[in-house]
């Protein structure tokens, strides 16, 4: 057994029915913030340019930093235009590249054939496949129910729900401690009060957030925001990481799941949820030198609700411009 790499979310069921171990780099790189941003010069000092994805860069050198990392699954379509670089440059250090893409228009022969190549590269069957996803579901029903406690019983904070959806991408490399982690959690929240945060004495309702847009390189942003009487409600990512998808067909899960696919299907999803769950407003989230940022124009245009654009670059917190436009945005949803 041993441990693959991930870039972002790919068919983790695969890497599981080998015997082997998923590892979503994203997650360990921003796990210690202060070691992030010394990721993040490491990667500078080996020759990226600093106009180059603060997460592309922490990916590079926490690969390195991590020598029981031999093979990294890496998605060539469907997320960032930077990995195919990111992806040679760890070639040249000798590590085995698995690369995986995910159809831009979601043709589900193309995106079985995809499966089809990394089952054969990992040397597993689609029966042991098909075993792996029944078993990751039944965590993934956990997560869902963290969720719901979220937005329906008010009973889980922003962060919260963040950090164990976004774990869904490699369930923490062991699917039952997860499950039971998650177990714990629900129980402790499930006897919580319901939530009502207040901004300066208030006595008026919290504001209901939906967040948009890749994970934050900045977590601390969940907590500046409670702080100012706003919860963050839905976390549009985060949550398809958990693949909230009522389906036995893994090539049809894999459909279903929005993020490395157009635009357009986000917005339909983020709409269905923003209607669902009585957000005041969104934050859409866009990453430094990231080609997304083009795509909050049609955001714009595609959602009636008030939308803050929000750009990260380092894991060094938020700045105070940030602050000073999320209070803004606060105080305009307010009026």
């Amino acid at each position: 057994m041993s441990k693959i790499g991930l870039t972002t979310t790919v068919p983790v069921e695969v890497i599981y029915a080998a015997g082997d171990t998923p590892v979503d780099l994203n997650n360990i790189f921003i796990s210690d913030t202060r070691e992030a941003m010394l990721r993040i010069e490491e990667a500078e000092l080996a020759g990226y340019p600093r106009n180059v994805c603060g997460w592309i860069k922490g990916l590079y050198a926490t690969a390195l930093k991590s020598p029981e990392i031999k093979k990294i699954v890496a998605v060539t379509q469907g997320d960032c235009s930077n990995t195919h670089a990111l992806m040679e440059t760890w070639s040249e250090e000798g590590i085995e590249i698995i690369p995986f893409a995910f159809p831009y228009d979601r043709d589900g022969d193309m995106l079985r054939l995809q499966l089809e190549k990394l089952i054969t590269a990992l040397g597993t069957t689609w029966d042991q496949v098909r075993e792996q996803k029944v078993r990751l579901d039944q965590v993934r029903q956990l997560a869902w129910e963290i969720d719901r406690l979220t937005w329906q019983e008010n009973q889980v904070r922003g962060f919260e729900n963040h950090l164990h959806l976004v774990s869904c991408s490699d369930f923490n490399g062991d699917p039952e401690g997860f499950a039971r982690d998650l177990e714990g959690f629900i129980a402790e929240a499930r006897e919580r009060e319901p939530l009502n945060l207040q901004f300066k004495g208030r006595k008026k309702r919290e504001l209901r957030l939906g967040f948009m847009g890749v994970p934050p390189i900045m977590p601390d942003l969940y907590n500046f925001l409670e702080e100012h009487g706003a919860r963050v409600v839905f976390n549009e990512v985060q949550r398809q990481f958990s693949m909230p998808f009522a389906t036995e067909d893994i090539v049809e899960q894999y459909q279903l799941y929005t993020y490395p696919y157009n635009v357009f299907g986000r917005i339909e999803d983020v709409a269905q949820e923003a209607e669902r769950r009585q957000l005041d407003g969104l934050i859409h989230y866009t990453q430094s030198f990231c080609y997304r940022q083009i795509e909050d124009l049609i955001v714009r245009r595609r959602l009636d609700y008030p939308i803050l654009n929000l750009e990260g670059e380092n894991p060094t917190g938020l700045d105070a411009r940030s602050k000073m436009r999320l209070e803004s945005f606060l105080q305009m949803l307010r009026d």
